[in-house]
């Protein structure tokens, strides 16, 4: 098995339950009153409560868009992608970059969308139109 971890930091573990177990679907895993664990996709987050977030940089350009950096987030199916993108609307949640479709009619072509979880981070996801292309664009 190959998975990915990442831990990040946030303000609180119960905003964070509430927008990664309650918004996105992630399973919940461990946790303490000082960190949660997540499945995020069939991978390994885990939020450790910080009081010294960073603030967001937007040095990223994509497609002519600006984009926050860091951020992480995952590559899903339509399906998934709809369903978040719901649930994130139906929570109020604002876009950073609403959701659209970049590199329309090429190869690579994808819908993203980019939104901040209730801590502040950054966080992409996309489906790809052809996974076969997730990582071959020329």
């Amino acid at each position: 098995m190959s998975a990915f971890h990442y831990a990040f930091k946030v303000k609180d573990i119960q905003s964070t339950r509430d927008f990664y177990n309650g918004i996105l679907g992630c399973k919940l895993g461990d946790f303490t009153e000082h960190w949660i664990d997540f499945d995020f996709f069939g991978n390994q987050l885990s939020a450790h409560v910080s009081p010294d977030i960073p603030p967001l940089d937007y040095c990223g350009k994509v497609d002519g868009i600006s984009v926050p950096v860091p951020h992480f987030g995952c590559i899903v199916g339509y399906d998934d992608f709809m369903r978040i993108q719901e649930n994130l609307a139906n929570a109020g949640v604002k876009f950073v970059v609403k959701p659209y479709t970049r590199y329309e009619g090429k190869k690579g072509e994808q819908l993203t969308m980019f939104f901040l979880d209730y801590s502040g981070n950054p966080l992409e996801f996309k489906s790809f139109k052809n996974e076969a292309e997730i990582f071959d664009r020329d």
